[in-house]
């Protein structure tokens, strides 16, 4: 079971089931969402529970963004096509058991930091 909160708590998930591909996007939309690169993993929608008000961000033709209208935190990613979300690993309450599979849109990082850990980087996804 994973949790997790916004930074002010007014929005809550659980999710039961596994967690799936988690991974780094370093796409300019992720890039300034968050402020630097976001980390996520998949959760199957049926398996995620959320409790509190998200706002929803339409932030391409396919996909969309939720964040808490309170604090702002970014805390979800949503394509319209898929049956999963993609939960922010950095909004999880205490150890996840974790680690981190792939950096994606590699080719469209920020040019003030390099990825040296030695995981998988991606050019390009679809997104």
């Amino acid at each position: 079971m994973l949790r997790g909160s916004c930074n002010c708590g007014s929005v809550r998930f659980e999710a039961d089931g596994a967690a799936r591909d988690p991974a780094a996007c370093h796409c300019s939309q992720c890039r300034k969402q968050s402020g630097h690169y976001w980390a996520a993993v998949q959760i199957d929608d049926d398996q995620l529970r959320i409790e509190g008000e998200v706002k929803w961000y339409q932030s391409s033709p396919s996909a969309r963004r939720g964040f808490c209208p309170t604090c702002g935190a970014f805390l979800f990613w949503k394509s319209d096509a898929d049956t999963d979300t993609g939960v922010s690993l950095g909004a999880m309450d205490g150890p996840t058991g974790l680690t981190l599979n792939r950096h994606i849109f590699t080719s469209d990082k920020g040019d003030y930091y390099e990825i040296t850990d030695n995981v998988r980087q991606e050019e390009q996804e679809d997104e």
